[in-house]
């Protein structure tokens, strides 16, 4: 018999309404796995008590005929999304002990329909990171290893890595993510896991704590496209409480899943191959091109000439972004506050020295910089542009294509303090997912293989906007051709 935290959401959802296990049966071993996983530091903080008390009024409404979209599923949320009564500490010191009286609109989302809180998972601070070693609570461990060492660490990804680790880890069924330059779907490729970013605006931000809010957007980490659909579907939906959130209905993504992608255009970008990616990421991505071919796929080549420039870019918005958004953090209104004795000034410059780790206030410093007078132009105002000619660089390819195939990382999961001594190679991991995050596309990271130390490789997809049905169609494809079913912890 398939272990129950094998199962994927549908899969589960089946046995739940064939009564084959009980919802409280399903956390439970879910809990069991999060405790016997807990030295890969998934998790800040754990919710037994609540996830149980969730699961028996999930059995209760199974017996009474009345079970809801997602009842008696057990999910991971990531700790940005602020949840009542429940800490949230978006990994920092900063906010250790915050504890929100209001819950996100995306996670009531999951909560009205039934969905089970195992707890906030482990994060790089505020969401600045590409590894997940940033984390106030310490770094998450990948949960895969390689062959030639396998007492060695990696990393999970960033920055979220806690949602990424512990889905593939069996800690959650799937989890809420984050996606400002990739978060979701580069932990995904590191882990074997699927990983969504919708087009922004689809899920509201409302009670996401902030880092770029041109870029963020709820995203998730799942086991499989179809229950990425699922998910998608519960998450999705306009929000008054959000000024971003698009007024669009939410399609049923998972009735529109088809194997058969026979007609459909992948275009194939020329300038997504970077000096000294690894021959394995070339490689996988042609067997991924041959993939969706033989599904029935036309391949096309197109162009994304401002491709080059989207890193850079990147990292003047959204440190930009982070400065603005982060200067809420003075100590006089909620978190941390270290009271050192002087005046004011004083009390500011000691809370927010003690609050925000390195990566955080490097990435302050480098936003106030370019928004300084004498420099917003040269910089700030300069990326807006350019940031405009790659979404235009997008909406010409798309009258090529219906969906964009291109490497979710320029590499697998590299070992924990392999590039922690140069932030310039950290940032690089982001190469392949910043484009798509700059233009607010929808974009959709595959498991497809394991590379020849066991580590696996995924592939992403990239989606026009607001065309998630097209973009889970060519992913649900590309899915069913790879046929992924390795596990880590060689089960």
């Amino acid at each position: 018999m398939t272990k129950l935290t094998d199962l994927t959401i549908h899969e589960a959802l089946d046995g739940l309404k064939s009564k084959k296990f009980s919802a409280v049966e399903l956390t439970q071993a879910h809990i069991d796995a999060m405790e016997k996983h807990r030295s890969l530091n998934c998790y800040i903080t754990e919710t037994p008590d609540i996830a149980l008390k969730q699961a028996e009024e999930s059995d209760k409404r199974y017996a009474s005929g009345s079970a809801l979209k997602m009842d008696g599923i057990p999910l991971g949320m990531k700790d940005l999304f602020c949840t009542k009564d429940v800490k949230t500490t978006a990994g920092s010191k900063m906010l250790s002990d915050f504890v929100p009286t209001y819950e996100s609109t995306v996670s009531q989302n999951l909560w009205d329909q039934g969905a089970v809180m195992m707890g906030k998972l482990n994060l790089d601070q505020f969401g600045m990171g590409t590894a997940n070693v940033n984390s106030h609570y310490g770094h998450v461990v990948n949960p895969w290893r390689a062959k030639d060492n396998p007492s060695k660490e990696y990393v999970a990804g960033g920055s979220s890595g806690g949602s990424s680790a512990s889905v593939a880890a069996g800690m959650c069924m799937a989890a809420t993510a984050t996606d400002t330059g990739g978060s979701s779907r580069q932990p995904a490729a590191y882990t074997g896991t699927v990983g969504f970013k919708p087009t922004y605006g689809r899920c509201s931000r409302w009670g996401i704590v902030a880092f770029a809010s041109s870029l963020d957007q709820a995203s998730l980490v799942s086991k499989d496209v179809k229950d990425a659909a699922l998910m998608m579907e519960v998450m999705s939906g306009h929000d008054p409480k959000d000024s971003t959130s698009a007024p669009i209905d939410v399609p049923d993504f998972t009735a529109m899943l088809k194997q058969d992608v026979k007609g459909l255009k992948v275009g194939i970008p020329k300038e997504y191959t970077v000096d000294g990616m690894p021959s394995e990421i070339t490689d996988v991505w042609n067997e991924g091109k041959a993939m969706l071919k033989a599904a029935g796929a036309e391949i096309v080549d197109i162009s994304l000439p401002h491709t080059h420039y989207a890193l850079p870019t990147y990292y003047i918005l959204a440190p930009a972004e982070a400065s603005s958004n982060l200067a809420r953090y003075d100590g006089v209104r909620y978190g941390l506050r270290v009271d050192n004795g002087g005046n004011l000034d004083a009390m500011y410059e000691a809370t927010r020295s003690e609050g925000f780790g390195d990566e955080v206030k490097r990435r302050i410093m480098i936003g106030t910089y370019t928004l300084s007078a004498g420099y917003y132009d040269a910089y700030y105002v300069k990326a807006q542009k350019v940031r405009r000619l790659i979404l235009n660089d997008f909406i010409e390819a798309y009258k090529q294509c219906d969906v964009i195939l291109a490497p979710t990382a320029p590499g697998p999961a590299f070992a924990k303090g392999e590039n922690e001594d140069d932030p310039i190679k950290m940032y690089l991991c982001d190469v392949f997912t910043v484009p798509a995050s700059l233009a607010g596309l929808p974009a959709l990271s595959v498991p497809i293989r394991l590379n020849e130390n066991g580590l696996p490789l995924g592939l992403q997809l990239i989606g026009r906007r607001f065309d998630e049905q097209t973009l889970l169609h060519a992913a649900f494809g590309l899915e069913q051709q790879a046929q992924f079913k390795d596990k880590p912890f060689g089960e």
